[in-house]
């Protein structure tokens, strides 16, 4: 039987110990007898820019500073220019408070949503839609060799997919390595957790592959995007307009990515098939 790859195996991952994370609901199964559940955690955790309410999102609970950072920067709410002075978790309150230098004006874009098909509802600002033509993504080749190894190293990782389901995963990676691992209810928030490390671990994008188990929407591809990254992979499928999106900012879109099954649906330019 083939060795699960450890969470200890990634610099940053989800704690599936962590109890925090789901409780036990007490159910009646097929057989008609009461079953004891291990049912994930979902909690409401609202993000402050200074001193104005930005939105409050629907999360596991773990990794919240990051997921506030990687939330602003992804909707173009801070700039790599704003300095961050703090960034304040309030467990009680379930509450993030992103402190910068300077205070900034971003109340237009909190009247400006568009609703996307992301779960547990994401939202995304209307300037981040506006900017997507300053974009053009560059990078190194993606071999198959490192994504038919990443594919299998990411299956076999102990997750809280695996033990609660009901969740998404996001994982960075680098080469056939795959470096930071975040879930959530919604992959948009697994995704903007990663964004989040990256910028507080000041970690280079250009040379990174993105994997993720959702959907490749619009909403996964600009996030993608607005983090620097290239390549974007999933063992799931794609929405037209992601599609679109991706050849427009030149974004190698991998779906249905199974054993050593894929369809690349855009970017191929970059793929060196040196396996088999």
């Amino acid at each position: 039987m083939a060795k699960k790859f450890s969470v200890a195996d990634y610099l940053i991952s989800p704690n599936i110990s962590d109890k925090a994370l789901f409780g036990n609901v007490l159910g009646i199964d097929h057989n008609r007898e009461e079953v004891s559940m291990e049912v994930i955690e979902e909690k409401p955790l609202t993000i402050y820019l200074n001193s104005q309410e930005v939105v409050t999102a629907m999360t596991i609970g773990d990794h919240p500073e990051y997921l506030a950072i990687g939330f602003l920067y992804n909707q173009r709410m801070l700039s790599q220019e704003d300095e961050l002075t703090s960034v304040e978790f309030d467990p009680e309150l379930d509450v993030v408070v992103v402190r910068t230098l300077r205070h900034t004006d971003f109340e237009k874009k909190l009247k400006k949503r568009t609703r996307t098909s992301g779960c547990a509802v994401g939202t995304v600002f209307g300037d981040i839609l506006e900017g997507l033509d300053q974009i053009s993504l560059k990078g190194s080749k993606l071999r198959t060799s490192w994504m038919y190894e990443l594919s299998n190293k990411i299956n076999r990782t102990d997750s809280l997919y695996l033990k609660v389901g009901a969740i998404h995963g996001t994982v960075l990676c680098y080469k056939s390595k795959p470096m930071c691992y975040m879930e959530d209810v919604g992959r948009h928030n697994a995704v903007d957790k990663i964004s989040g490390w990256m910028i507080s671990e000041n970690i280079r994008p250009d040379d990174k592959i993105l994997y993720t188990t959702g959907r490749l929407t619009s909403e996964m591809v600009i996030k993608t995007a607005n983090m620097g990254i290239p390549i974007l992979i999933s063992r799931s499928g794609f929405t037209v307009w992601g599609v679109e999106l991706a050849k427009k900012l030149n974004m190698t879109l991998i779906g249905r990515m199974k054993g050593k099954r894929f369809c690349c649906l855009s970017g191929g330019h970059r793929l060196i098939f040196d396996t088999v």
